[in-house]
């Protein structure tokens, strides 16, 4: 495995992309959201690293928990994270309201079960995880890369504040 150079430069720029501050968002009443999303781990770094996929997830929770407050005035939103099992690179927080693109929200999504297995070692070290529900979503891909396509199923792990106006 290739070594990580600049380690110390990727987690100061993780502790900025982790503030809201850092992402050029709206929140006056006339704005809405159609599921944006932010990918702090977007090159996949935690694939091969535990730490790594473990400070992302970590940096995902901070940045939700800051959404959540921003959005309190809104009344009507839709905040979830979501958690790839095969790649880390699809790692991202969700937005959503209601929006003048598509009459979809309240969005649900249409097979979430509750997780039967371990929850992932990188999920252990998040404090307060009783906060949040977490369920389990299955989602095929395709690896178009190949010479044939392959189908390939991904467990999409989504995770949402206890008690939310709007659940998934």
């Amino acid at each position: 495995m290739k070594k990580f150079r600049g380690k110390r430069r990727y987690f100061r720029n993780l502790q900025k992309e982790q503030q809201l501050s850092a992402h050029p968002l709206d929140f006056s009443p006339d704005s809405w959201f159609d599921f944006w999303h932010v990918h702090l781990d977007f090159d996949g770094h935690g694939n091969g690293h535990l730490k790594m996929r473990k400070a992302h997830v970590q940096a995902l929770f901070h940045l939700m928990d800051e959404l959540n407050a921003a959005l309190q005035t809104w009344g009507q939103y839709q905040l979830w994270i979501e958690l790839s099992r095969l790649d880390a690179g699809l790692d991202a927080v969700f937005i959503h309201t209601n929006n003048p693109n598509d009459d979809n929200f309240p969005f649900t999504y249409p097979t979430l079960t509750e997780p039967t297995e371990r929850l992932p070692d990188y999920l252990q070290t998040v404090e307060g995880l009783e906060q949040y529900q977490i369920r389990l979503s299955e989602r095929i891909i395709y690896d178009a890369f190949d010479d044939e396509p392959e189908e390939i199923t991904d467990h999409i792990l989504v995770i949402e504040r206890r008690g939310s106006r709007y659940p998934l």
